[in-house]
């Protein structure tokens, strides 16, 4: 029988809902799980629970509070929603905010329910995209030619991904689509030899596809004691890259292209 006040009970129910919507944000958007797991513990203290334990796996997120010698777990679904660190800085904006009691539950709660993700318009991250990547073409010693192929190939690449994402497409696809249209329009280049290195036209073509944020939060998992998530992570970004790997590799049969280089 539970022998805590009833209104105690309440507002340690309300406060484990506000720790784990704190860890599912953070985990959808792409955060390390070291920071997952002391956000929601900073929370839950900050608002005057003694104990927060939370358990992270790829799928879904466990939270137990304990307060008065009472617990209350909760389990949550995790669906990813893409890397987006605006909301990770949101979130850890209000977790410290709420430490230094300027902010209360209820306070919380709505700064919680009002965050949303920053996105940016498509066609100036095609653009940016499309830059980046020819600027790496050029930092190689690709010639104006070769960088600005390399622009165009990046940039109508990064363009499908978006409309394929969009529509919800499993990303194993996606990578592999992305990677055989970049492929396959540098590799032109490559096939008539237009510009002075067009080889680099192809690498570089295709490093929008790289899974690096994955690949680095897998390590950090893994070195910082979570296991299961380090590896789950890692798995998928070696998925990821085999995909791209995939579309690469038609794009070049379908060009005709068996050699690498000069």
């Amino acid at each position: 029988m539970d022998s805590s006040h009833p209104l105690d009970t309440e507002r340690q129910r309300e406060v484990t809902r506000l720790c784990i919507q704190v860890a599912q944000l953070l985990l959808q958007h792409g955060a390390e799980s070291a920071v997952i797991v002391q956000m929601a513990h900073r929370l839950g203290l900050a608002l005057g629970i003694e104990s927060v334990e939370c358990a992270l796996t790829p799928n879904a997120i466990i939270l137990t509070t304990l307060n008065n010698n009472h617990c209350i777990t909760t389990v949550r679904k995790n669906q990813d929603k893409g890397i987006n660190m605006q909301v990770v800085t949101e979130v850890q904006r209000i977790v410290i905010t709420a430490e230094h009691k300027i902010y209360d539950i209820r306070q919380v709660k709505e700064k919680l329910d009002r965050i949303r993700p920053l996105k940016y318009n498509r066609y100036f991250v095609v653009f940016m995209i499309g830059l980046s990547c020819a600027s790496f073409a050029h930092l190689s010693g690709g010639d104006p030619l070769v960088s600005s192929i390399t622009f165009i190939a990046a940039a109508i690449a990064m363009y499908v991904r978006q409309l394929l994402a969009a529509r919800h497409y499993n990303p194993l696809i996606v990578f592999s689509i992305t990677a055989f249209v970049a492929t396959l329009i540098a590799g032109i280049s490559f096939k008539y030899n237009i510009g002075n290195q067009p080889q680099i036209a192809m690498a570089s073509s295709v490093l929008l596809l790289v899974p690096g944020f994955p690949l680095i939060n897998a390590l950090a998992d893994i070195l910082k004691g979570h296991i299961n998530m380090g590896i789950a992570r890692w798995a998928i970004a070696t998925i990821l890259t085999f995909g791209a790997c995939l579309g690469i590799v038609f794009a070049l049969s379908v060009l005709g292209i068996t050699e690498w280089g000069k």
